[in-house]
Protein backbone atom coordinates (compact mmCIF):
# COMPACT_ATOMS: atom_id res chain seq x y z
CA UNK A 1 0.00 0.00 0.00
CA UNK A 2 1.20 3.50 -0.85
CA UNK A 3 0.48 6.30 1.58
CA UNK A 4 0.53 9.99 0.67
CA UNK A 5 2.96 10.41 3.50
CA UNK A 6 5.47 8.14 1.76
CA UNK A 7 5.36 10.31 -1.37
CA UNK A 8 5.62 13.75 0.25
CA UNK A 9 8.93 13.33 2.16
CA UNK A 10 10.58 12.32 -1.12
CA UNK A 11 9.15 15.45 -2.68
CA UNK A 12 10.58 17.50 0.21
CA UNK A 13 14.04 16.17 -0.78
CA UNK A 14 13.37 16.96 -4.45
CA UNK A 15 12.47 20.55 -3.55
CA UNK A 16 15.58 20.77 -1.35
CA UNK A 17 17.75 19.70 -4.30
CA UNK A 18 16.16 22.33 -6.55
CA UNK A 19 16.68 24.97 -3.84
CA UNK A 20 20.40 24.10 -3.68
CA UNK A 21 20.71 24.27 -7.48
CA UNK A 22 19.25 27.79 -7.48
CA UNK A 23 21.52 28.87 -4.61
CA UNK A 24 24.58 27.51 -6.39
CA UNK A 25 23.68 29.46 -9.53
CA UNK A 26 23.31 32.63 -7.42
CA UNK A 27 26.77 32.08 -5.95
CA UNK A 28 28.17 31.83 -9.50
CA UNK A 29 26.19 34.96 -10.48
CA UNK A 30 24.85 32.98 -13.44
CA UNK A 31 21.52 34.79 -13.60
CA UNK A 32 20.24 32.82 -16.59
CA UNK A 33 20.78 29.61 -14.61
CA UNK A 34 19.31 31.25 -11.50
CA UNK A 35 16.11 32.14 -13.34
CA UNK A 36 15.70 28.59 -14.65
CA UNK A 37 16.63 26.85 -11.39
CA UNK A 38 14.49 29.13 -9.26
CA UNK A 39 11.50 28.69 -11.57
CA UNK A 40 11.75 24.88 -11.26
CA UNK A 41 12.08 25.15 -7.46
CA UNK A 42 9.17 27.59 -7.19
CA UNK A 43 6.90 25.43 -9.38
CA UNK A 44 7.66 22.36 -7.28
CA UNK A 45 7.00 24.23 -4.04
CA UNK A 46 3.64 25.44 -5.38
CA UNK A 47 2.76 21.87 -6.43
CA UNK A 48 3.72 20.59 -2.99
CA UNK A 49 1.56 23.18 -1.24
CA UNK A 50 -1.31 22.33 -3.60
CA UNK A 51 -0.97 18.59 -2.88
CA UNK A 52 -1.12 19.19 0.85
CA UNK A 53 -3.66 22.01 1.00
CA UNK A 54 -5.91 20.68 -1.74
CA UNK A 55 -5.75 16.94 -1.07
CA UNK A 56 -4.04 15.73 2.10
CA UNK A 57 -5.13 18.37 4.62
CA UNK A 58 -8.83 18.35 3.68
CA UNK A 59 -8.89 14.54 3.83
CA UNK A 60 -7.22 14.58 7.25
CA UNK A 61 -9.61 17.27 8.50
CA UNK A 62 -12.63 15.33 7.23
CA UNK A 63 -11.40 12.12 8.85
CA UNK A 64 -10.57 13.70 12.21
CA UNK A 65 -12.89 16.71 12.43
CA UNK A 66 -9.75 18.73 13.29
CA UNK A 67 -9.39 21.93 11.28
CA UNK A 68 -7.85 24.16 13.93
CA UNK A 69 -4.96 21.82 14.69
CA UNK A 70 -1.75 20.96 12.87
CA UNK A 71 -3.09 21.61 9.36
CA UNK A 72 -3.90 25.20 10.29
CA UNK A 73 -0.29 25.72 11.43
CA UNK A 74 1.08 24.08 8.27
CA UNK A 75 -1.07 26.37 6.08
CA UNK A 76 0.21 29.37 8.05
CA UNK A 77 3.80 28.26 7.44
CA UNK A 78 3.04 27.68 3.75
CA UNK A 79 1.86 31.30 3.58
CA UNK A 80 5.09 32.45 5.21
CA UNK A 81 7.07 30.47 2.63
CA UNK A 82 5.00 31.93 -0.22
CA UNK A 83 6.01 35.41 0.97
CA UNK A 84 9.67 34.44 1.04
CA UNK A 85 9.40 32.83 -2.39
CA UNK A 86 8.00 36.11 -3.73
CA UNK A 87 11.00 37.94 -2.25
CA UNK A 88 13.38 35.43 -3.83
CA UNK A 89 11.66 35.93 -7.17
CA UNK A 90 12.17 39.69 -6.89
CA UNK A 91 15.85 39.18 -6.02
CA UNK A 92 16.23 36.94 -9.09
CA UNK A 93 14.71 39.52 -11.40
CA UNK A 94 16.84 42.29 -9.89
CA UNK A 95 20.02 40.13 -9.91
CA UNK A 96 20.51 40.86 -6.21
CA UNK A 97 22.72 38.07 -4.87
CA UNK A 98 22.91 39.46 -1.31
CA UNK A 99 19.14 39.88 -1.06
CA UNK A 100 18.64 36.39 -2.46
CA UNK A 101 21.11 34.85 0.00
CA UNK A 102 19.52 36.52 3.02
CA UNK A 103 15.97 35.49 2.12
CA UNK A 104 17.16 32.01 1.10
CA UNK A 105 18.72 31.51 4.53
CA UNK A 106 15.41 32.38 6.22
CA UNK A 107 13.46 30.14 3.84
CA UNK A 108 15.86 27.25 4.39
CA UNK A 109 15.41 27.39 8.17
CA UNK A 110 11.64 27.59 7.83
CA UNK A 111 11.53 24.71 5.33
CA UNK A 112 13.70 22.49 7.54
CA UNK A 113 11.57 23.09 10.64
CA UNK A 114 8.33 22.77 8.66
CA UNK A 115 9.35 19.52 6.96
CA UNK A 116 10.39 17.97 10.27
CA UNK A 117 6.99 18.78 11.79
CA UNK A 118 5.19 17.32 8.80
CA UNK A 119 7.32 14.20 8.55
CA UNK A 120 7.51 13.42 12.27
CA UNK A 121 4.09 14.57 13.49
CA UNK A 122 1.49 15.41 10.85
CA UNK A 123 2.20 12.71 8.27
CA UNK A 124 2.03 9.86 10.83
CA UNK A 125 -1.25 11.34 12.09
CA UNK A 126 -2.52 11.36 8.49
CA UNK A 127 -1.49 7.73 7.95
CA UNK A 128 -3.44 6.74 11.03
CA UNK A 129 -6.52 8.86 10.28
CA UNK A 130 -6.93 8.19 6.54
CA UNK A 131 -7.16 4.40 6.58
CA UNK A 132 -8.63 3.04 3.34
CA UNK A 133 -8.76 6.56 1.86
CA UNK A 134 -4.94 6.77 1.86
CA UNK A 135 -4.39 4.86 -1.38
CA UNK A 136 -6.74 7.09 -3.40
CA UNK A 137 -5.22 10.26 -1.97
CA UNK A 138 -1.71 8.97 -2.65
CA UNK A 139 -2.60 8.42 -6.33
CA UNK A 140 -4.00 11.95 -6.60
CA UNK A 141 -0.93 13.47 -4.92
CA UNK A 142 1.37 11.43 -7.13
CA UNK A 143 -0.46 12.58 -10.25
CA UNK A 144 -0.35 16.23 -9.18
CA UNK A 145 3.39 16.13 -8.40
CA UNK A 146 4.22 14.21 -11.59
CA UNK A 147 2.27 16.76 -13.63
CA UNK A 148 4.35 19.52 -11.99
CA UNK A 149 7.56 17.74 -13.13
CA UNK A 150 6.46 17.91 -16.77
Amino acid sequence: MSFPTQILPDHHRHCDDLFVAAENAVQRADWVAVASAFERFHEQMKAHFEAEEGLLFPAFEAATGMSEGPTKMMRYEHDQMRGLLAQLSEACVAHQAEDYAGVAETLLMLMQQHNMKEENILYPMCDQALGAEAERIAEQISGLLEHAHA
